[in-house]
């Protein structure tokens, strides 16, 4: 079969209309702004992230103060006071302590949580540190502890509710995977209690050097990832990808009508 004469040259796509090149503006103008934003958020989030390292830097290595009180309890917030170095004078309630289920780097165990009560009658949660499995058989109050009043110094955290990702409390059977202090406080019926917990520091738990395996103190993870800039470069590109997205459908807009403009008219 013979193709001799067939035309086998494509026509070419015409220009777009006014209505297409508007909406095809309008969303490059949206990516763009969207893009942008999105770049300028993650260089003021870096800027905050460093402001914040910098302030919990001060509070770890500024000398210890009392542990807030009552009354400062409504004003407490991880803003302004978490890892804020803090001391406690009191007496620990050994038969209300929880394990809670804990990783660090001497492997998978538990903290234990002891409550605290202090020379005030506040009654303040302190995690003594962390316990291996085997420790007191699993249990949270199988030994007495330290006895009468004693001093302990650390960093102040706040709560921490609901439980973990996917592994909420059962504080019907005893089993924790979060210091969340309020429902510890409800199961162990200590009534109003300290919204935060103070992590004790190795001095004021020192068990890795008593030639038992715990509880361990002074294993508080301080770390703030930071990939703000990362980020920012990531949305900035995304901008200027935009741009040039646009300026390649704007020549080949400008090539084509030019080419229409020279096509002889019948």
């Amino acid at each position: 079969m013979s193709t001799e004469g067939a035309d086998d040259t494509t026509t070419p796509r015409r220009p777009r209309g006014v209505f297409v090149l508007g909406l095809l503006a309008l969303l490059g103008a949206l990516l763009f702004a969207g893009f942008v934003a999105l770049g300028v958020w993650q260089v003021q989030r870096r800027a905050w992230k460093h402001d914040l390292v910098a302030r919990v830097d001060a509070r770890v290595h500024a000398q210890p103060v009392d542990a807030p009180g009552r009354g400062q309890w409504p004003v407490v917030s991880a803003a302004n006071d978490e890892y804020r170095r803090v001391k406690l004078i009191g007496r620990f309630l050994q038969d209300k302590s929880v394990r809670v289920r804990a990783s660090t780097e001497l492997g998978m165990g538990s903290w234990l949580l002891t409550p605290m009560r202090l020379r005030s009658g506040d009654v303040v949660i302190v995690n003594r540190g962390f316990v291996s499995p085997t420790w007191c058989g699993g249990k949270a109050t199988c030994t007495p502890g330290p006895s009468g009043e004693i001093s302990v110094t650390g960093l102040l955290r706040v709560s921490e509710p609901k439980g973990a990702f996917l592994q909420p409390n059962r504080p019907a059977e005893d089993r924790w995977f979060s210091r969340d202090v309020a429902a510890i406080a409800t199961a162990k019926g200590l009534g109003d209690v300290a919204p935060y917990f103070v992590d004790a520091d190795a001095a004021s738990s020192p068990g890795r050097g008593e030639g038992n395996d715990g509880p361990v103190g002074g294993l508080t993870v301080i770390a703030f990832p930071d990939n703000h800039l990362m980020y920012a470069i990531t949305w900035f590109t995304m901008a200027l990808l935009t741009l040039l997205a646009a300026w390649i459908v704007w020549k080949d807009e400008r090539r084509k009508r030019k080419d229409e403009r020279r096509e002889p008219r019948a």
